[in-house]
């Protein structure tokens, strides 16, 4: 059987009732994606601790999957009846049939980050048995160790963690920085994020991978616990208007002498995330891997 791709554009106040009407009318499935992915518009969704939910992007693909009988302007005329939108501009698109399973897995080999540290799925055997090996798998949250930001944090946590230090790793997603960190050898590492399908992924990473780390979400930490409870070692692969945004709440969360890593910052971007960080951290030479940066820093002290 092969499948039909109907991809809507949507404001962030149709997307949800977009994708709801086209559930109705037998669609197999429905996402709302950020229009602007991947480029130099893409959106953050982010918040700091205690901060409301932030909803979704400003401009939006709501993406919903047909069996290929559809009638694609007949659904488009529904879609219109049922939630008042209008002339909405969309395309369309064959999908063809294939084993889905192995198609997903073929695209993940295990991934090298250095010769001793490795991410391997679960269908691969480890490339070395001796090296530390993160068992990890594609899923619904950020972070495989494919992304060159992901192998940038990675490396410098290997290269930086040392035995009973604490680690915060801030936006989390598949949790794979904080139980790389675990595995490393640090003492308490706490991993946050907004989504709560990236603290379901974390939790169950993590007990894949025989680790204990603390996830949580924004509202589940207590009020100024970070601040309160400030870590040896931060890490955070956001983007870098998040970044630009949080810099005073990740400053707070880093001990005075502590060290700092961000990434999810483009080459263009580095200079100017750079100078906010600046206020608090000794910012040292950024490191490139293809148009990503990683910027680190060390927590200056209180004079």
């Amino acid at each position: 059987m092969a499948w039909i791709s109907l991809r809507i554009e949507a404001h962030d106040n149709t997307a949800e009732s977009l994708s709801d009407a086209l559930m109705a009318l037998g669609a197999l499935s429905a996402s709302i994606e950020d229009a602007n992915a991947e480029t130099a518009d893409e959106q953050p969704i982010f918040g700091e601790p205690g901060d409301p939910p932030p909803g979704i992007w400003q401009q939006n693909i709501v993406s919903a999957l047909f069996n290929d009988d559809i009638d694609v302007a007949r659904v488009m005329s529904d879609l219109a009846s049922e939630t008042g939108l209008h002339n909405l501009a969309y395309s369309v698109e064959a999908v063809a049939e294939q084993d889905w399973v192995r198609a997903t897995q073929s695209q993940f080999d295990p991934i090298r980050i250095r010769d001793d540290l490795w991410i391997v799925p679960t269908w691969h055997d480890a490339p070395n048995p001796q090296a530390l090996n993160i068992i990890l798998d594609p899923g619904l949250a950020f972070g495989t160790g494919s992304h060159p930001t992901t192998h940038l944090c990675l490396a410098w946590l290997a290269d930086h963690v040392r035995p009973g230090l604490s680690v915060l790793d801030y936006g989390c997603g598949s949790g794979i920085l904080a139980i790389a960190a675990r595995k490393l050898g640090a003492g308490r590492v706490i991993g946050t994020d907004i989504d709560t399908q990236a603290i379901e992924a974390s939790h169950y990473n993590a007990a894949q991978n025989q680790v204990e780390a603390a996830f949580y979400l924004p509202d589940q930490l207590a009020p100024n616990q970070l601040r309160e409870e400030p870590a040896d070692l931060v890490v955070a692969n956001i983007l870098s208007s998040a970044l630009s945004v949080l810099a005073p709440a990740l400053a707070a969360a880093c001990k005075p002498g502590g060290s700092i890593a961000l990434s999810g910052i483009l080459r263009e971007q580095a200079e100017r995330v750079s100078a906010i960080y600046a206020e608090w951290f000794e910012m040292n030479e950024p490191v490139f891997l293809e148009s990503w940066v990683l910027l680190t820093g060390r927590r200056k002290c209180a004079s």
